[in-house]
């Protein structure tokens, strides 16, 4: 596993959540964000903290309806899980040993995203580049 492909992931995800307006952007995130926190409960190994761990993604999903930030700590609490799994736990995807490792690469581009605001990087390529202008 390489630091790329998730890295591109990480930015695909963002390039795709550009395309929704805000501010359906951030309540989709927020619910994104809710699905990742729950995404090791049926078998990640960790017994009763796979619940913990859900519920404090949860309220940052839950605040993340009205916030960014949120949705960036949220993202940055499920790198940090990614991990543990990697290091104590089972992998997000039972037949792929090293993907928990390739989402704790890929969830923080996505966090860094989600705390610069979760601009639309169509529009910052607009701003940016001259000519793009639709």
């Amino acid at each position: 596993m390489t630091v790329v492909p998730p890295a591109l992931i990480g930015l695909l995800y963002a390039a795709g959540m550009s395309l929704i307006r805000e501010p359906h952007r951030r309540r989709f995130n927020a619910v994104m964000v809710a699905g990742a926190g729950a995404a090791y409960l049926s078998g990640g190994g960790l017994g009763g903290w796979e619940f913990a761990f859900t519920a404090a993604v949860t309220y940052c999903a839950y605040r993340g309806l009205e916030s960014w930030t949120f949705i960036g700590v949220g993202w940055l609490l499920h790198t940090a899980w990614d991990v543990v799994h990697h290091l104590n736990g089972n992998p997000i995807i039972p037949f792929a040993l090293d993907s928990s490792l390739g989402c704790a690469i890929c969830d923080p581009v996505i966090a860094l995203w989600c705390l610069a605001g979760g601009p639309s990087l169509v529009d910052v390529a607009r701003r940016r580049v001259p000519g793009l202008r639709s």
